[in-house]
């Protein structure tokens, strides 16, 4: 088997005595080559080349962007069509940022010495995943995407790069988002197959959950979906304190569904349109990815393998 190891240097949890570790347990296994990204875009590059080049495995070693730069990178020859999506490398991943959604979700340790095992593991008994993907204006998404308050808040996160992204900087930047929104409030017009448009000011889209963690709480958003299922959809019509206050208690401390007639709430969909009224912040796997008047999302299942 061939193998590429791409490290993301910059990341959270990542040393390069880790990156060492790393590398020579899985060299025991593979043929492997090892990268390490020094600028944006670079790990999907690699990964883009890996699928061109027949390697049978590219695993990431850095936060959720990692995560997200590579399996663009894997999928980038099929253009944003999943009906052009060919044979491409499966996916390993060993945690090496902050939040770690994508790993979590898949049950992989958010410790990289335990990740390591829990991939050789793997790889030894030859044990595998399919998982279903969101794609959403062409970008991949493995946990969540979504416009407004959420994407303001990474949007402003993005720009203390180099300062520890903690629970705490999340939530100094939702407070700061809320209360000067740097786009302002524009209408979002939410569109479903067989359902009547609802108006939002701010939408959640996701492909799993939970979609996001609060140190180590979990934030459950949609309970029910998962990487078998379609996406989850999680806007409010309001943002009144009221209305957040509650729907952010109930998202820390239970799985039920959430219920609220400020609350526009579905699961299981393969299909969602949002439209804006102004150019409002898009953010995929908690990176900005720029401003949208439109964004069309889409559940891909069986869109990628992934080594667990």
């Amino acid at each position: 088997m061939r193998a590429i190891l791409v490290v993301n240097p910059q990341a959270t949890s990542t040393t390069a005595g880790g990156r060492d570790v790393l590398a020579h347990a899985l060299a025991s296994q593979v043929k492997l080559d090892v990268v390490e990204t020094d600028y944006r875009g670079h790990a999907m590059a690699v990964a883009r080349s890996a699928a061109r080049d027949g390697i049978d495995l590219v695993v990431a070693h850095g936060g959720d962007g990692t995560v997200n730069e590579v399996v663009n990178g894997l999928l980038a020859d099929a253009d944003g069509d999943p009906t052009q999506i060919g044979r491409v490398p499966a996916l390993g991943v060993v945690p090496g940022g902050s939040a770690n959604v994508f790993a979590r979700a898949l049950g992989i340790s958010a410790d990289p010495v335990e990740a390591t095992h829990q991939l050789l593991n793997a790889l030894e008994n030859d044990r595998s995943r399919r998982v279903g993907l969101g794609l959403a204006d062409g970008h991949w998404f493995t946990f969540n995407s979504g416009l407004g308050w959420d994407a303001d808040v990474v949007g402003r996160v993005a720009k203390r790069r180099g300062k520890q992204t903690t629970a705490g900087l999340y939530m100094r930047a939702a407070v700061r988002s809320y209360f000067r929104p740097p786009l302002g409030r524009p209408a979002l017009t939410i569109r479903i197959p067989g359902e009547e448009p609802a108006e939002a000011l701010t939408a959640f889209v996701s492909n799993t959950d939970p979609w996001s963690y609060l140190g180590e709480r979990p934030v459950h958003l949609n309970p029910g979906c998962s990487f078998e299922t379609g996406l989850g959809l999680f806007a409010l019509n309001g943002l009144g304190l009221p209305t957040v206050f509650k729907h952010v208690r109930r998202a820390l401390a239970t799985k039920s569904n959430q219920k609220g007639k400020r609350l526009v709430r579905h699961d299981d969909l393969p299909m969602i349109r949002i439209d804006a009224a102004e150019p409002v912040n898009f953010q995929v796997d908690g990176d900005l990815v720029g401003q949208r008047t439109r964004v069309e999302f889409f559940s891909v299942p069986d869109a990628l393998t992934v080594i667990v």
